[in-house]
């Protein structure tokens, strides 16, 4: 299983990461915007290195304004990934316009993943492009009242290893649980999420009835 940490926080980096939970970390426009980043204004250099050193093996981030700045944005990610010794990947809207983008940025043969996806019909385009990565957004697609077990399900077998299916826009762990169960396998997280895989209280109880007994102080 791969697990990425989906956050543009700086505090969430340097809480997180160190866990060695994560095999990566995802952003995009909005969680910059978020985190009170202005993204034009990012130096992906130093993220990446910084993401490097925190333990992450890739660095996913988004394209973003004219579908004729694409290619560019995506030779600078690529090339801050290989300054910082890690992977970077580029992340492009399912639209018509991004898809149109996919055969020039995939001449720089850097890794892509197709995001913002909502339909199973669309893993067909993402196979077809030969992206690497592909991502529905889970938690929206079921708030739209969309089957989105089901619909996600159907995506694993069409996609049946390429592209990988990253699953994201998750609200809970218990989501993560449900979609597990039904053979999805990558997962992005936000940090309260993230958060909740860490505790129990279950697991707190015995922990401390463990380290009571260990002090003879009883339990």
């Amino acid at each position: 299983m791969d697990l990425y940490l989906d956050t543009a926080e700086d505090a969430a980096w340097q809480d997180l990461m160190p866990t060695g939970l994560f095999k990566g970390i995802t952003t995009n426009p909005l969680l910059a915007h978020r985190a009170g980043l202005t993204y034009p204004d990012i130096d992906w250099t130093t993220k990446a290195r910084q993401a490097r050193d925190l333990g992450a093996h890739e660095l996913h981030a988004q394209v973003f304004g004219p579908v004729e700045s694409y290619v560019d944005w995506a030779d600078k990610l690529y090339e801050a990934g290989s300054k910082a010794g890690l992977r970077t990947v580029v992340k492009i809207p399912m639209t018509p316009e991004g898809i149109r983008s996919v055969p020039v940025i995939k001449s720089l043969d850097g890794p892509i993943l197709m995001t913002a996806i909502y339909h199973p019909k669309q893993i067909f385009v993402a196979k077809a492009l030969n992206a690497d990565f592909a991502a529905p957004y889970f938690g929206r697609m079921d708030e739209a009242g969309l089957p989105a077990l089901d619909m996600l399900e159907q995506m694993n077998v069409i996609a049946d290893g390429h592209p990988r299916i990253l699953v994201a826009s998750l609200r809970s762990a218990d989501q993560m649980l449900a979609l597990a169960t039904r053979g999805l396998d990558c997962f992005t997280l936000s940090p309260d999420i993230a958060r909740s895989l860490l505790s129990d209280p279950l697991t707190q109880e015995a922990a401390a009835a463990f380290e009571a007994a260990a002090s003879n102080t009883g339990l």
